[in-house]
């Protein structure tokens, strides 16, 4: 895990403080947009934790997409629902360095922006519809993919994959990642935003991310947008027909800001028919280095965990930490992520017996030329009634005897195992991301939703951002900031503190409790009616 900035973070959801605003420039173009970054910059250096920070930005610095519903850590939600299909550990392991990989797909096509700042007690809900992918007998063949997939990029471009650019002025809205979002309390790598070309949303569900900019009204058709970039090139683009030995699948998800200062949100996704949850705490700490904006998790994030509830795995729980993230380039205006350090992929519970343990190491960047996006990395085994392998957090500290695999590759493109005791001509592709697009959600219409759930809360400044009335975007952003300040204070007036609806408030231990209320809701979203495929 890496370090974080400050282990002793004291939650305080009924703070009423004026936040800090950077004035709105009165060019709307991206030169004006960079020369408020490069003020806020400058009011945030020497700050110990940016994410700490109450800060206020002017509507047109900001993606039209909210905080909750751009980052979700399942962007390729066929790979997740697969986790759980070998009878081998091994090739389970595998499965979920695949899925652990596929989480980040957004930064592999993204820029740098910034979404709306989540308020507390906003929530958002969504599903997915998807055909898992299909592993061969084989492990060192590549798994059979079904859904949003783009011909695979020559090496040499691994670290030069973009989006296609837009033919509008301005590319319309889509889901959203990014590493700026430490002001909204997301993951490490939870600061980068993309747009995109849409596409429709795979099988059978209502759109996925918000409208084109020709549409002016948010209805239940305010997602026709997705991540593919490209849907030109996209190869069955949600369009591939369930046969019946794979039939489509359906991913729920959850999340919910539970904190304010600091910001915090709690999530929670589950596919009951292949026995796989996911869950965790999203918490960031920032700090601009140089630069850089260096990004790590805070004191509650203590990664991803997916749980397997049934089948071959039943028992088994494999903690994902997260990598150290950078955003560089700030002041030039021209942003592009970096990872460093490691993510550190561990089994636990299960069968009895040795466990497995994936160590995954990002390599430095040089100072020269452009960035390389490197990485290499080991699966080992570990007994666990011992604790030495706590101490192994690099490749090199693994004793040889322990290693039973090795990786290697970009994680912006191909990704390459073999086992140890196998010959260098021995390498298999993991996975090649450069063939993935990211799948879209399906979300409830707005007349379904409640007022706090994310797009019904945001809708306003959504519709102005999106028809370029930027001025009356920033008027209803303030409105909703200054009524969680209000709200705040009338809390303290009563000597009440904020409890959230759909996690318990005890997050200390990385991995959230759903409530009754959060039940349900997911429940109601597995059941969601699915609309029939265009």
């Amino acid at each position: 895990m890496p370090p974080v900035e400050d282990d002793s973070v004291q939650v305080d959801d009924d703070s009423a403080a004026q936040a800090i605003s950077v004035p709105d420039a009165a060019d709307a173009g991206e030169s004006g947009k960079l020369k408020m970054i490069v003020q806020l910059l400058k009011r945030c250096l020497g700050v110990k934790d940016i994410a700490a920070m109450r800060l206020s930005l002017p509507a047109s610095l900001l993606e039209p997409i909210p905080n909750l519903e751009y980052w979700h850590y399942l962007d390729r939600p066929d790979l997740f629902a697969a986790i759980n299909d070998s009878e081998d550990p091994f090739e389970r392991m595998l499965a979920v360095l695949r899925f652990t990989f596929s989480k980040d797909l957004k930064f592999i096509r993204g820029k740098v922006c910034k979404p709306y700042n989540s308020v507390l007690g906003e929530h958002f809900r969504s599903h997915w519809d998807v055909i898992p992918v299909v592993y061969p007998s084989d492990p060192c063949d590549p798994p059979i993919q079904h859904l949003y997939l783009a011909p695979p990029a020559a090496e040499s471009n691994y670290s030069t994959l973009t989006p296609t650019p837009s033919e509008s002025p301005r590319p319309p809205a889509s889901e959203t990642a990014s590493i700026m979002s430490g002001w909204s309390g997301k993951s490490v790598t939870s600061g980068l935003s993309l747009t995109s070309k849409g596409a429709s949303t795979p099988g059978k569900s209502t759109p996925a991310t918000s409208p084109d900019l020709s549409q002016t009204t948010l209805d239940g058709d305010m997602s026709n947008l997705n991540l593919a970039d490209d849907a030109a090139a996209l190869l069955e683009a949600g369009t591939a027909p369930a046969a019946p030995d794979t039939p489509r699948v359906r991913i729920a998800y959850l999340t919910e800001q539970v904190s304010h200062h600091p910001p915090i949100s709690a999530y929670y996704a589950k596919c009951p028919s292949r026995g796989v949850e996911l869950t965790g705490v999203d918490q960031i700490s920032a700090k601009v280095s140089g630069t850089t904006l260096r990004i790590v998790p805070g004191s509650y994030n203590k990664g991803l965990f997916v749980r397997l509830t049934d089948g071959a795995g039943a028992g088994e729980t494999y903690q994902i930490t997260h990598p150290v993230g950078a955003v560089n380039g700030m002041f030039r205006g021209s942003f592009y992520i970096t990872m460093g350090e490691a993510t550190i992929v561990t089994c636990s519970g299960g069968a009895d017996g040795a466990k497995l343990r994936a160590i995954i190491e990002y390599k430095e960047e040089s100072w020269l030329g452009k960035a390389h996006f490197l990485l290499e990395g080991v699966i080992h085994s570990y007994e666990p009634d011992e604790t030495q392998h706590l101490e192994w957090t690099r490749v090199k500290h693994v004793p040889r005897s322990r290693v039973l695999a090795t990786l290697d590759g970009s994680w912006k493109h191909r990704i390459r195992w073999k086992r140890q005791d196998a010959p260098s001509s021995a390498h298999a592709t993991l996975l090649d991301l450069s063939t993935l697009h990211v799948i879209p959600k399906a979300v409830r219409s707005l007349e379904k939703q409640l007022p706090d759930e994310s797009r019904k809360l945001w809708e306003n400044v959504t519709s102005k951002l999106l028809s370029k009335e930027y001025g009356e975007a920033t008027k209803h952003k303030l409105t909703i900031e200054q009524r969680q300040r209000d709200e705040a204070a009338e809390r303290k007036r009563k000597g009440v503190q904020f409890t959230p609806k759909y996690f318990e408030s005890d997050i200390d231990s990385g991995i959230p409790t759903l409530t009754a209320e959060g039940l349900l809701a997911l429940e109601e979203e597995l059941k969601e009616q699915e609309l029939e495929c265009p």
